[in-house]
């Protein structure tokens, strides 16, 4: 299969055309103002030395940071409308109560508090007030917000009140793109509302996004489908990406870490992605990264959902060397090294350059560089080396040494003997991992459910199958769906034989 993988990063825009395993060809370029020019860009390079009679491409594959930036620069989000259906016991904070005042402003809420939601243990908590929901979604059509989140108490046991909330709010605004809490949050209900309004307050970016590059992909002469790639190491549909575009936080390392995968043939190891600006260090199980387990915080907001396990800190190949105190970072010159760094003719002192210095790498112009004092460069790479360990220590779980895979384009800065790993892998290609990663990505299906009334292996096989029609909806192919991880936790203090289930398959995609 013949596919195009792109990461468009902070710093670089990465690009690689795959045929199988082989790989073709790549690129790799300073990310542009205009992200779609960079796009087309990207695939015309990598595409300029194949044959005219080669064979078609089956698919792109897509990263993008567009979401997550929405988020920390507080632009481009729609206004949106929060239903909370936990009345009269949620009374107490409102909606968004803890976000940073900026994004809340950005995103200016109508918020309607509304009787309904179940118990913990799945009784009704109130009758749902169903006249409510039908004034509320009256008064949002008269405001002009087509973006709604609803939040039900306890809705991850019982999707019945966000269902019929839905449903009613279509039924007087049949243009409105609703998001339902229980398919995106679990239990916690701040944290969950907290995803379902920021994934509502992105859906219209996300919508303009996939618009945005289909455009681009025509432009460029591409007519295969396309995907976005998401936070768990896998990719979606464009469309589908488009109505959950909070699954595409944090995509960026995830790609890395499947590419590092791919590289070493690896499934159990720690990565360590060094960007332009920043590192981050994660964790392979299984081939996948690991999973966060509790609260993630994304531009200031608290949110428990699907995230990745990552640690990143203020390493990268643009970071700021202080030329008097030899402090490194936290600031970088980013995108910008290129024009800034010593050794491409600019004025400022870089870890690139001090790698250079080193002897590390061979990027740009070594003379430029040959003043330093080497006592000066030593001091800094053991800086640099101190806080590789730290991080890395930070995210074992064990004492026994680990294999560390180092990836990205600033792979360079990592030395090659860390405390407590047993080897440090550098591997060809590893400057373009996080584009293989999406390159050679997969689709998954994953159901994270609260379970009760049935058996444990009713409930196994319920979330299975409910994993299985997800994984087909995003884009794979219903005969190589594999189970890939699965875990039951029994709640004791629930009736019926509760338990939690999270079930994840993967699959190919569908040609």
């Amino acid at each position: 299969m013949k596919r195009i993988g792109i990461d468009v990063g902070g710093t670089n825009t990465d690009a690689v055309l795959i045929d199988g395993d082989k790989v073709i060809s790549t690129i790799k370029f300073p990310t542009t103002a205009d992200v779609m020019h960079g796009v087309v860009n990207a695939i015309n390079k990598v595409m300029a030395d194949q044959p005219t009679d080669a064979k078609p491409v089956d698919a792109v594959m897509i990263g993008t940071t567009h979401f997550t930036n929405a988020v920390v620069e507080r632009s481009r989000l729609e206004r949106v409308a929060a239903i909370r259906i936990a009345m009269p016991a949620g009374a107490s904070l409102p909606p968004m109560v803890d976000w940073p005042e900026e994004l809340r402003d950005e995103v200016n809420p109508l918020s309607f508090m509304v009787e309904g939601g179940h118990e913990y243990d799945g009784r009704p908590l109130v009758p749902l007030d169903k006249n409510a929901i039908r004034e509320a979604a009256k008064k949002i059509r008269d405001a002009g917000i087509t973006s709604v989140g609803i939040t039900a108490l306890f809705s991850p046991l019982t999707t019945e009140c966000e269902d019929e909330a839905a449903e009613i709010v279509r039924s007087i605004i049949p243009d409105v793109r609703v998001t339902c809490s229980n398919t995106l949050g679990r239990i916690g209900l701040l944290e969950r509302e907290n995803v379902t309004l920021l994934n509502a307050a992105l859906q219209g970016l996300g919508q303009r996004t996939v618009d945005s590059f289909g455009k681009a992909l025509v432009e460029a002469g591409i007519s295969a489908p396309f995907y976005l790639t998401q936070n768990d190491g896998t990719v979606v549909l464009a469309e589908v990406a488009a109505a959950n575009p909070v699954y595409s936080f944090a995509s960026g390392p995830t790609n890395s870490m499947r590419g590092a995968a791919f590289l070493t043939g690896l499934k159990e190891a720690m990565v360590i992605d060094v960007g332009g600006t920043t590192s981050d260090v994660g964790c392979l199980i299984n081939g996948f990264p690991r999973e966060a387990n509790n609260v993630v915080e994304v531009g200031g907001v608290r949110t428990l959902f699907r995230m990745p396990d990552l640690l990143p800190f203020a390493l990268g190949g643009g970071t700021i060397i202080n030329t008097e105190t030899g402090q490194v970072g936290p600031r970088s010159v980013g995108y910008r090294i290129t024009e800034k760094a010593l050794v491409f003719g600019g004025d400022v002192l870089t870890a690139t350059d001090i790698a250079v210095a080193a002897g590390l790498v061979e990027i740009g112009d070594r003379d430029r560089v040959k003043h330093l004092d080497q006592s000066f460069v030593q001091t800094t790479l053991k800086r640099i080396n101190t806080m590789v360990e730290d991080n890395v220590d930070r995210m074992k779980t064990s004492a026994e040494n680990v294999n560390v895979i180092a990836v990205g384009g600033g792979a360079f800065l990592i030395p090659e003997k860390i405390k407590g790993v047993s080897e440090v892998l550098n591997v060809e290609h590893a400057g373009i991992a996080n584009a293989l990663g999406a390159a050679m990505a997969q689709v998954s299906g994953e159901v994270d459910q609260v379970f009760s009334g049935l058996s444990r292996e009713e409930a196994l096989a319920a979330a299975e199958k409910m994993a299985r029609d997800r994984a087909i909806e995003a884009g794979a192919a219903p005969d190589s769906i594999d189970l890939l991880d699965t875990e039951d936790i029994p709640i004791a203090y629930l009736p019926g034989d509760a338990r939690r289930v999270r079930v994840k398959v993967v699959g190919n995609i569908t040609l």
